[in-house]
């Protein structure tokens, strides 16, 4: 049915197709330029055709609308259950039988002073942070580990849903 030079026939059009397409690219790029204009340098604010403007309609209040509930409200509805499914996601470092792991044990971490289980070798940033694993500092902390410990040995990203970290918290509350 098929013989050699049918084959190459369709082989030689197609890579002919190909380095057509190829070379009319080339082509169209060189004289019609699409992409950003090379006219400023980085950053620079480039000239509009028109502005509309715009009155301010009160940003703020809309911003402290979009926060949503603040954190007592959701603690007091936590969902310990739910938090143990968000534990899945600290499982790999951190323990609750009273052993280390990666990181230090969690089983009674709520009032515990930060940096404070015996033994575990903790990050100078860990250590300087102070305080105590009060709700509150720990939301914060699940929120951005690495912005509220500088220098923190913890590779954790943080929890960014509140709820997530509310329930987190709950459960750890019920892990002593």
């Amino acid at each position: 049915m098929f013989d050699t030079m049918t084959v190459t026939k369709a082989a030689g059009a197609l890579i002919g197709s190909l380095l057509f397409l190829l070379l009319m690219n080339w082509a169209a790029s060189g004289i019609f330029h699409v992409g950003p204009a090379g006219h400023g340098a980085e950053g620079e604010e480039h000239a509009q055709a028109y502005t509309i403007p715009v009155e301010d309609a009160g940003g703020a209040a809309d911003e402290a609308a979009d926060e949503g509930p603040d954190f007592a409200t959701v603690l007091a509805s936590a969902d310990a259950a739910k938090g143990e499914k968000v534990f899945g996601k600290c499982k790999a470092c951190h323990k609750l039988d009273g052993s280390d792991g990666t990181g230090p044990h969690l089983n009674g971490v709520i009032g515990r002073p930060v940096a404070s289980v015996a033994g575990f070798n903790y990050s100078e940033g860990m250590v300087a942070h102070g305080g105590d694993w009060t709700p509150e500092a720990l939301q914060e902390f699940l929120t951005n580990p690495k912005s509220v410990v500088k220098g923190t040995k913890m590779a954790f990203a943080g929890l960014p849903k509140i709820e997530d970290r509310a329930n987190l918290i709950a459960y750890l509350e019920s892990q002593k």
